[in-house]
């Protein structure tokens, strides 16, 4: 699935790295527990999530998490921006929930990590 069909199935905005909308996802990963992000062990997926700060953008760059979106409509940082942009990570922000968001992709094609 295309990050920008994502983008629509969730009512997403990409807050950073518009420039990979025609990319490519498999596979998705839901947590707000970032150590649980770092046990994944397959490359170009998604993590969805509702932590909303530094850490959760630190975790996706030393996991080599291309694309990340925030829940429940949080307000991403100058920090987080400047991170993912250094790291080429996308960034997408969406109003719905954590639930809402897996569910609507997962019926929509994409596949869990696990």
């Amino acid at each position: 699935m295309k990050v920008s069909e994502i983008c629509s199935l969730i009512e997403g905005v990409v807050v950073i790295g518009e420039s990979r909308l025609d990319d490519e996802v498999e596979y998705a990963f839901a947590s707000d527990l970032m150590s649980d992000v770092l046990t994944v062990k397959i490359q170009n997926f998604i993590l969805l999530t509702g932590l909303c700060n530094i850490q959760s953008v630190r975790t996706a760059e030393m996991s080599d998490v291309p694309y990340m979106i925030v829940c429940r409509n949080k307000q991403v940082t100058p920090d987080m921006l400047e991170i993912a942009e250094e790291s080429n990570i996308v960034i997408i922000c969406t109003q719905y929930s954590l639930f809402r968001c897996a569910g609507l992709l997962y019926s929509n094609g994409l596949k869990p990590v696990y």
